[in-house]
């Protein structure tokens, strides 16, 4: 089924600019499903489009900011567009992107990508060869990328070696291969906190979605039961 989504064909990634992302955590997650996530190194250009994200908007208690700002989460302060990169439990980093104006604090969680460029890399990264384990998750996309702290506060937008991108489709090709793909929301993952917010962004039956499966059923929020008082 992976190798069905694997684009072998040549394509063109233009840089993002700061002025096309949405000034806004939740319309920000929805908008870079589809968008690439490119790291160009000196051993070749790693690639992947990214089809899961999970949003952290402000006053999110299941969100690093909720308490104000630290020296650990400054970059998340940061113009929309940057990275804040944080390693989790002290075992997989985790690229996400700031997503608010003005010193508030927001941000995007890459979850998940499609691999394009530098399979052959991402697979020395990995020490695997199996497609669909490279960078489906957040921790196992960062170590295919090679992301680490070191790109924390790194200006996605900018002309860095890590950056944000849109597959730019020729003429020719648009109406024989682009296909507009659908895009859902359910619950975040790995969370207590707000546990119940559809707020987790991700390509319908795109086998490089992360997590398991029964969570890419939107919950229907009129069958949970509210308590009932004592008259």
């Amino acid at each position: 089924m992976a190798e069905n989504f694997h684009n072998t064909q040549h394509f063109a990634i233009r840089r993002l600019r700061r002025e096309e992302l949405p000034h806004q955590t939740v319309r920000l997650a929805r908008f870079l499903i589809g968008k690439v996530v490119v790291h160009d190194l000196p051993a070749g250009r790693l690639s992947g489009r990214i089809v899961e994200t999970e949003a952290y908007p402000p006053g999110d208690p299941a969100g690093h900011h909720f308490r104000g700002p630290t020296p650990r989460i400054r970059s998340m302060y940061l113009a929309p567009g940057h990275a804040y990169v944080f390693l989790n439990y002290g075992a997989h980093f985790m690229l996400n992107v700031t997503s608010e104006p003005d010193r508030n604090a927001g941000g995007v969680l890459i979850r998940a990508l499609e691999p394009l460029d530098g399979i052959a890399l991402m697979e020395q990264h990995r020490k695997t060869t199996r497609l669909l384990d490279l960078t489906r998750g957040p921790g196992r996309l960062a170590a295919a990328l090679e992301i680490d702290r070191r790109h924390d506060g790194l200006d996605l937008c900018g002309d860095g070696k890590l950056w944000l991108g849109e597959i730019v489709d020729d003429v020719a090709t648009v109406k024989n291969r682009r296909v507009r793909r659908r895009v859902s929301k359910t619950v975040r993952i790995g969370i207590s906190r707000a546990a119940d917010k559809l707020l987790r962004f991700y390509e319908c039956d795109n086998p490089f979605v992360s997590g398991p499966k029964h969570l890419l059923v939107p919950i229907d929020r009129k069958s949970i039961r509210r308590p009932q008082t004592k008259p």
